[in-house]
């Protein structure tokens, strides 16, 4: 049987500490007692950020002030196909009262998630624990005793997500530096990604890879790993992350980079256009430094991921 799609606005509302809020659905609705996250349908002549903004009025009584398009998925119940717009709700004005909800929860990304959650809603969970900020390491480069130092420095500022990227270092080189990077983003809480390299992925007990566009378009399927994301240039690549249901997936270059020397980059405008609408977190990657991390999110990037910039400011 077709089910007519039925598109809904969903907000994540985020506090200064990190955690996102959750109602848990009154007993007098489908899916009685589930947690979710607040938001409602789209009515004809809205659209998604028109409609969350209504709902959230009308749900907790605030007015939204800043919002960021985020994700968008798909989910098939018994009695409706929906599809989801994710908007980070950044910031708003009033008291939140609970006026349709049973009950409402603010929710810490690394704590126990609340249960049962609405099935929609569950895959948000964990993009919400991966990290706003990508360190991409370039040890061949530096040196890796100044890589690691520029890693240390940066761990303590409150980095946790990392990608070893060392195709030029010797085999035997790039295991034992992927090793110590693993030893120190693990003392720190972190998560620690193996770029092309399964096999050393593996050995060394990283937390996942993360694919070169070309890996992608071969792949024929998702890499069993905890975490997998890919590189990606337009949306054709973009589309491929999400059909492999990678966790996250870099877009660029945005701007100018040393990497790609002589490329203009997409830009802004280029970037929000190309990865809009789309299930998995994009970062932004490209000519990047720390401060364009809200321009990144107002443009519907997770955050910024940084070859050079991140090690740079960690000197600093």
């Amino acid at each position: 049987m077709t089910r007519k799609r039925v598109e809904v606005a969903a907000g994540v509302l985020l506090r200064e500490d990190g955690c996102y809020l959750l109602g848990q659905r009154a007993p007098d609705t489908v899916y009685a007692g589930y947690w979710e996250f607040p938001g409602g349908k789209v009515e004809p002549g809205e659209s998604p950020a028109q409609a969350l903004i209504r709902e959230l009025d009308e749900e907790l009584g605030i007015r939204v002030t800043r919002l960021r398009p985020w994700l968008c998925r798909e989910h098939l119940y018994e009695h409706a196909h929906v599809r989801l717009h994710f908007h980070e709700v950044a910031a708003w004005e009033g008291e939140l009262a609970d006026r349709v909800h049973s009950a409402l929860a603010w929710v810490r990304p690394e704590g126990p998630a609340r249960e049962p959650m609405l099935p929609a809603n569950g895959p948000i969970l964990k993009a919400l624990r991966l990290p706003r900020t990508m360190a991409i390491t370039h040890a061949a480069e530096i040196g890796v005793d100044a890589q690691l130092e520029a890693l240390e420095r940066a761990l303590a500022a409150g980095l946790r997500l990392v990608q070893v990227r060392e195709g030029a270092l010797p085999e035997d080189a790039r295991e034992d530096f992927a090793r110590a990077v693993l030893a120190r983003v693990r003392a720190h809480g972190g998560l620690l990604l193996v770029n092309g390299d399964e096999a050393l992925a593996r050995r060394i007990g990283a937390d996942g890879v993360h694919l070169p566009a070309r890996r992608l378009m071969a792949a024929q399927g998702r890499p069993d790993f905890p975490w997998v994301g890919a590189s990606c240039h337009d949306r054709t690549e973009l589309e491929r992350a999400a059909a492999l249901e990678l966790d996250y997936a870099l877009l660029g270059p945005v701007l100018p980079t040393l990497t790609h020397p002589g490329q203009a980059g997409m830009g802004w405008e280029g970037f929000a256009a190309t990865a809009a609408g789309l299930p998995l977190p994009v970062f932004a990657l490209g000519g990047l430094a720390a401060d364009d991390m809200e321009r990144a999110r107002d443009a519907g990037a997770h955050g910024i991921a940084a070859i050079r910039a991140i090690w740079r400011t960690a000197r600093e």
